[in-house]
């Protein structure tokens, strides 16, 4: 056996043990309560405000984020004449949303880079999962406002524009603007936060956990498995290989869970 394949071997058993250990860590209870395996509750609200083709609030523990969706009939002038939609997203947040105000970004003057980063994210996921030639020449706005952050924002927002983005492509269809709401929509997608915290794989990380994770990921996916955006961070230590899959592993098993929320959301007239 070579150096270069003891290294690998010795590399391979490390990873062995440290998925075994992780995995006895699943029934550590949190601070919240929860296993590391659980969700925050989740509430989906329909109808929310009343002016848009798609209005939802998503509850997630205590983030709470509005989603709003506006049909448009036409696109942007660089998509004219190409048969094909759009979707695109903004996301903001309050002033106080969290425990100190922050002043608005119309007022800076100025959008920051975070905000840009998450509106460019959800924008992306939600598109992600729409066949745009079924939406034919006409655009749909998601805007995401946080009206209670509590960690998981992005991902709540992605949640909760799912739904308002479906309820518009209904309205678009009961309204003739498109054909049929079912064949634009390619997939589901949500979103979920997932971290190492304290050596221990945790999923759906309230701002108490997010604040000190040694790695922390957040984890895009469609109804069918795929994954659509994997954003993953160490903070404090590199994660290793193990800690990759058992963060995926959780990922998938909130997003399942999400998406069943969804489901039974919009299953309510």
């Amino acid at each position: 056996m070579t150096q270069a394949d003891s290294a690998l071997d010795q590399e391979q058993q490390h990873d062995v043990q440290s998925k075994l250990a992780l995995e006895v860590d699943m029934h550590v209870t949190r601070a919240d309560g929860r296993k590391v395996n659980e969700l925050r509750p989740v509430h989906i609200t329909r109808h929310f405000t009343e002016p848009p083709e798609g209005s939802v609030l998503i509850e997630c523990g205590h983030t709470r984020v509005m989603c709003t969706a506006t049909f448009t009939p036409s696109v942007p002038r660089w998509r004219k004449d190409s048969g094909l939609g759009w979707v695109t997203a903004e996301y903001a947040m309050l002033p106080r949303a969290t425990a100190d105000r922050t002043d608005r970004e119309s007022v800076k003057g100025k959008i920051g880079g975070r905000t840009h980063e998450i509106s460019r994210l959800i924008g992306r996921c939600l598109r992600g999962v729409i066949d745009m030639k079924a939406l034919g020449e006409n655009q749909i706005q998601l805007d995401c406002d946080v009206l209670q952050a509590d960690g998981g924002t992005r991902t709540a927002s992605i949640t909760g524009a799912y739904v308002a983005l479906v309820d518009a492509l209904r309205w678009a269809e009961e309204h003739k603007y498109i054909k049929s709401a079912n064949k634009a929509i390619k997939d589901t997608v949500s979103a979920v936060s997932v971290g190492v915290i304290d050596g221990k794989p945790m999923l759906d990380l309230p701002y108490v956990e997010d604040s000190k994770a040694m790695t922390d990921m957040n984890v895009a996916m469609t109804g069918s498995g795929a994954f659509i955006e994997i954003q993953g961070t160490a903070e404090h230590r590199p994660f290793t290989r193990a800690e990759l899959g058992i963060l995926l592993d959780l990922a998938e098993k909130g997003n399942r869970e999400l998406q069943a929320a969804q489901a039974a959301a919009l299953a309510q007239d």
